[in-house]
């Protein structure tokens, strides 16, 4: 079974990682909910399903995963 070319809003352990890919300098903390359904809309691959739209849980999910990766990006340019 291979990964799909594309994904919605509930794969956010993917929409994380391709965050964290795409804007490695940006610290997901400071970015505001517009601003990072704008990013998730413009990830390659994001397609947005009908029936399941984006709310602020949803979006809050993403930006803590999105953090956590980014701080184990900065902890393995620290080792």
């Amino acid at each position: 079974m291979g990964i799909s070319k594309t994904f919605g809003w509930l794969e956010v352990d993917r929409i994380a990682e391709g965050l964290a890919a795409a804007n490695p300098s940006a610290n997901p903390l400071s970015v505001k909910f517009v601003d990072l359904r704008r990013m998730v809309q413009n990830l390659p691959g994001f397609h947005e399903q009908p029936g399941h739209p984006v709310n602020e849980k949803i979006l809050e999910t993403i930006q803590m995963l999105w953090h956590e990766e980014f701080e184990d990006l900065k902890t393995d340019e620290d080792d």
